[in-house]
């Protein structure tokens, strides 16, 4: 939950900005003002208006429009060093962090007239290292399946359907926790989901995703549900709808049952998974696997393309003049 009793009125209204006209997700508007407390910190102690360290205790609630007006971008990117050499932030981490701080200091320029210049204005993003990313083997997953499955788990129809849905549809855990009945489409084999950046999309379920929710739904509480959680699918053992920490734990424990790496393997690696099966296997369209994860950017689609690297690898070794 965001205290925005902590944030300065700017800030407060930028993520009001970012709700009702940007659109965003909850997630991303909490990621929003993380991201910028951190930064409007880290500026107190830059600029010498707090002789506190511990970031934890820095309040910025104090901080004026003035200050903000101060900002370089050589600040910003002291900010950014900062997180690289002291935090031993991930690029990854830096460049979210970046995006953040770019859309801010674009609200305060020229939606809010609140300061001239745009210090953010050709602030660029950290390059990002281009990894393969870690998948399940076809056999990893089946074995995933078969734990899933296992009588001997008391939720063994609910898991099973979770772990099925992750490993064939590719969603994300919030897209799969927020699954509500009701979008569900049963004659038509399909569902809706809230993705990224608020945006609805529909995924196409097989016939072993239907065959799970459908028996998933026979043994589903039916009484004595959570008021807020009457809709959702998937439901905790107290009858609420299940949480991101818990559908982590059932993964994580499936995972090691099935002998595999929790270090490793994670929900997210689930995703990875599905793509890296589908495309490897399924010939799929890389625009089709691209609508299919809800990705923004065809280019985040592309790393699950290094599966032809063993095709390529296969062709040349099959070349007649590979053993002279």
């Amino acid at each position: 939950m965001i205290n925005r009793e902590d944030n300065p009125d700017f800030l407060n209204s930028f993520l009001d900005y970012t709700v009702t006209i940007l659109n965003k997700s909850p997630n991303t508007i909490k990621e929003y003002n993380y991201d910028l407390a951190t930064f409007l910190k880290y500026i107190k102690i830059y600029y010498g208006l707090t002789n506190e360290t511990d970031f934890s205790k820095i309040i910025i609630k104090d901080m004026d429009i003035d200050t903000i007006k101060k900002i370089t971008l050589d600040d910003i990117h002291s900010f950014i060093s900062y997180l690289a050499t002291e935090l031993r932030s991930k690029p990854a981490t830096r460049a979210r962090k970046v995006s953040s701080i770019r859309v801010f200091f674009k609200y305060l320029s020229a939606k809010a007239k609140l300061i001239e210049v745009n210090p953010a204005q050709n602030l660029e993003t950290p390059k990002l290292d281009k990894r393969i990313p870690k998948y399940l083997t076809l056999d990893d997953s089946k074995k995933l399946l078969d734990v899933a499955g296992n009588e001997d788990n008391r939720n063994n129809l609910r898991d099973y359907a979770i772990t099925t849905l992750f490993l064939n549809c590719g969603m994300r855990l919030s897209e799969l926790v927020n699954i509500n009945i009701k979008d569900i489409r049963f004659d038509e084999c399909k569902m809706t989901v809230i993705g990224k950046g608020n945006k609805e999309r529909t995924i196409y379920l097989n016939n072993a995703c239907m065959r799970a929710i459908s028996e998933y739904l026979q043994v589903r509480p039916k009484e004595g549900i959570q008021y807020n959680s009457k809709d959702a699918l998937f439901l905790s053992e107290r009858r609420e709808r299940i949480s991101n920490r818990t559908v982590q734990h059932i993964i994580k424990t499936e995972l090691r049952k099935a002998g595999l790496d929790t270090n490793k393997y994670s929900v997210h690696k689930l995703r990875h998974t599905a793509a890296t099966l589908m495309y490897q296997y399924g010939n799929v369209d890389i625009r089709a696997l691209q609508e299919l994860l809800g990705h923004a950017s065809i280019s985040t689609t592309e790393i699950y393309t290094h599966v032809e690297n063993e095709r390529v690898r296969n062709a040349v070794e099959s070349n007649p003049l590979a053993n002279i």
